[in-house]
């Protein structure tokens, strides 16, 4: 048997190889064919230079720009894209900040017409209470509230108006709209008020229609009731009731509330009125000085009470 694999017959086997063609070997084969396509387009350049078209432009500018043209006109886009987009967004950025600065503008103006809008409001109730006070045949003494009592349920104001102005305790208060309290403790420069609607105020008071008289009490929840009328009395809700002025600090015939409701009692009917001022929006009242009174005599008077 004859071993394919020995070297019996001389002939050694030579490995297969798979190699590409080989590049020299091709531009050698065809370099006559290479150099008249680059002479070929030598010429073509030299005419397209030497060549001119309408209005003396050269072929070789009008081929120059036939190619580059697509480029240029890519490129012009992406430019005015940026271009655009940048205007765009300082724009934007622009029109936030002046609407920033108008939203300033406006918080500032509606800060302005608030301020203006308390201005007239105050100054229409100074001008109110001026001419009430003109009206009234008492000499009063205006006052700024300054402070209530602490309290959930507080019955007390300070006014910014003590004995330097000539106040002295159990003064009556008032406003235009009514009868407020009276004053219980007076310092130098400030004064403490007690409501009516506390339940140890007390005031004479008289109904306006039918004339009885009884005893306004508060009853710490902002109403007043009139005590020591009798169940016989034919009463109606609605009443005005105005100040008696038999408890000697009030004066007769002020305002002081409205009757909201009548029920029969032991031997009293309970009568709940609605105070005429609305005592939780206290801003400035007038304190009535004693009769036949100035603010300089109370003054001088006051270190001898």
């Amino acid at each position: 048997m004859i071993d394919s694999n020995s070297g019996e017959f001389g002939v050694s086997p030579q490995p297969v190889t798979r190699e590409g063609p080989d590049v020299q070997a091709f531009v050698s084969r065809h370099r006559a064919l290479f150099v008249l396509a680059v002479v070929l387009l030598a010429q073509l350049l030299l005419l397209s230079v030497q060549i001119t078209r309408n209005n003396d432009v050269r072929l070789i500018r009008v081929w120059a720009v036939a190619v580059c043209d697509p480029f240029e006109r890519s490129l012009r886009g992406i430019s005015d894209i940026s271009t655009h987009t940048w205007r765009t967004y300082g724009g934007l950025l622009h029109a936030e900040q002046e609407n920033q600065g108008l939203h300033e503008q406006l918080v500032s103006a509606e800060n302005q017409i608030r301020e203006l809008s308390e201005q007239a409001s105050e100054s229409q109730r100074l001008r109110a209470l001026l001419e009430f006070k003109n009206q009234i045949p008492y000499q009063t003494v205006a006052a700024e509230v300054i402070a209530s009592s602490p309290g959930e349920n507080s019955n007390a104001i300070f006014i910014g108006k003590g004995t330097d102005a000539g106040l002295t305790p159990d003064l009556p208060v008032i406003t235009p709209d009514g009868v407020v309290g009276k004053t219980i403790a007076v310092f130098s420069s400030s004064s403490q008020v007690l409501l009516i609607t506390d339940p140890s105020s007390g005031v004479g008071v008289l109904l306006d229609q039918t004339r009885i008289q009884g005893i306004l009490k508060g009853d710490s929840q902002s109403k007043c009731l009139i005590r020591y009328i009798m169940n016989e009395e034919s009463i109606s809700s609605g009443e005005n009731i105005l100040t008696s002025g038999l408890d000697q600090i009030y004066p007769k015939g002020l305002r002081v509330g409205t009757i909201t409701r009548t029920s029969a009692g032991n031997i009293y009917k309970s009568i709940e009125v609605k105070p005429a001022v609305d005592l939780s929006r206290l801003e400035t009242v007038l304190v009535i000085l004693k009769p036949n009174s100035t603010p300089q005599q109370a003054l001088n008077a006051g270190p001898h009470s």
